[in-house]
């Protein structure tokens, strides 16, 4: 099994929220685009966080609206051996350097994850560092959630976004 790399970084050096995947899909990971699977709901539910259509607008363009809301994007792990998409699939995982990382970003406030899988890595990651640290219910289409379901718990990101 090949090793799969995530993705780099998104984010402004002013950004409030971060919101951490697990390591992202097959799908976006050969688009090198975060979320890039066409079921994963990641960009409707960001979209309701902020208020602006994302899901029908080009790749560089939801970067851009994120990022200037204050939103960064990125992973908890780094690399891995998966067999397919699934976080329960992960295996021999390599951890970015949260902690280290977020020093670099004063404005920071909270950080979001993305999953459950990304929580327990994350959280543990993150335990000495004194930000807001939100679970959310994961937007990939394995998660059979409603999706109203997801946007309510996802719309406690909002007080993070903007000025």
């Amino acid at each position: 099994m090949t090793v799969k790399v995530g993705l780099p970084p998104v984010a402004r050096s002013d950004a409030r929220l971060f919101i951490l995947g697990s390591l992202p899909g097959d799908a976006s990971l050969a688009a090198k685009r975060y979320y890039a699977h066409p079921r994963n709901a990641f960009w409707r539910l960001a979209g309701t966080v902020i208020g602006e259509e994302l899901h029908g607008i080009d790749y560089p363009a939801r970067l851009e609206r994120l990022v200037a809301r204050r939103i960064g994007l990125w992973d908890v792990v780094a690399q891995a051996t998966r067999r397919g998409s699934l976080d329960q699939a992960i295996r021999d995982a390599g951890h970015n350097p949260l902690a280290d990382f977020f020093a670099g970003f004063p404005d920071l406030e909270a950080v979001a994850f993305n999953g459950a899988a990304a929580a327990i890595a994350g959280r543990r990651l993150l335990a000495e560092v004194s930000l807001t640290l939100i679970d959310l219910p994961s937007s990939s289409p394995a998660n059979t959630r409603p999706f109203e379901d997801k946007a309510r718990a996802w719309s406690q990101l909002k007080r993070y976004c903007g000025d």
